[in-house]
């Protein structure tokens, strides 16, 4: 059977999040120079921008998914593959139901880390031991276990050993809020009965997902990917504004510049103990 393997990077923030701060296109455009095959725009508890992302997404060469970080009376949530807004505030177990009830997978991001509004294990509902069907509860279809903002790597690992100890499946993600982050940690997901990616639809990539066909990256780190990420999305952020006209003033292009360079100069000077500790993360 034909398969392919395609990259996403299933957990990035626009400028439609309170925190996010570039437009959908720009990050649309990023992706596919750094040669993701899909994002996903999950702003917190908006999804209009995310849905027009994946609208357009194929103008780029990329696949299009929609999907939210809602914010459950436990912590967050992303819901991927989803087409409306989540109910807020509802309990972690009820949301999860909701977003597989209207096609959607459940993935929990940054489990664990309360200071980001990590959900705690004990509300994550776990695969039902119970032979009642009374008794079921719609369990999240994937874990979080590589978050590219998690740097000591603890919770990372923390969230690697439940995923393994309950079968879920493992996801990796930027939690981009700048352009230059997107596609610093992605998934790569495996499909079957595709010849290529461009042949590749939103519901392959959730079922396999759902499936568990995927494998963590996150060893684009600083120092390997410095050029890349930074000083490319410095160029871009320009260009962008250059041909849109939608930048208020040309310090805004200069000091998006001035920042992935900064940034680019530690992570040069951090070279060798950063891409170690990174490399610590998944291995």
């Amino acid at each position: 059977m034909s398969r392919v393997t395609v990259s996403i990077d299933p957990h990035v923030h626009s400028d439609d999040s309170y925190d996010g701060h570039e437009p959908v296109e720009l990050i649309l455009e990023h992706a596919a120079e750094i040669g993701l095959d899909a994002v996903v725009i999950t702003d917190h508890d908006v999804i209009g921008e995310s849905k027009r992302a994946a609208d357009i997404a194929a103008e780029y060469g990329l696949i299009g998914i929609p999907g939210v970080e809602v914010s459950t009376a436990h912590g967050h949530l992303l819901a991927i593959g989803v087409e409306r807004m989540p109910p807020r505030r509802e309990p972690y177990d009820e949301t999860v139901a909701w977003i597989r009830d209207h096609g959607g997978v459940a993935i929990v991001p940054h489990p664990f880390q309360r200071s980001r509004h990590g959900v705690r294990e004990r509300n994550i509902p776990l695969p039902n031991a119970h032979e009642d069907a009374d008794d079921a509860v719609a369990e999240v279809d994937a874990i979080e276990v590589f978050n590219a903002w998690l740097f000591t790597g603890y919770r990372n690992r923390r969230s690697r050993r439940f995923a393994a100890k309950h079968g879920y499946p493992g996801i990796a993600a930027s939690d981009a809020h700048h352009l230059e982050y997107v596609g610093r940690a992605y998934t790569e997901v495996e499909i079957e009965g595709r010849e290529s990616v461009d042949a590749v639809t939103a519901d392959d990539v959730l079922d396999a997902i759902r499936n568990g066909t995927t494998r963590v990256d996150g060893r684009r780190a600083p120092i390997r990917m410095a050029a890349k990420h930074y000083v490319g999305a410095a160029g871009r952020k320009s260009g962008y504004y250059a041909r849109t006209g939608t930048v208020k003033s040309v310090s805004a292009a200069r000091r998006g510049v001035t920042e992935a360079l900064s940034t680019l100069s530690v992570a040069v000077s951090q070279g060798t103990h950063r891409a170690a500790r990174v490399l610590s993360w998944v291995t």
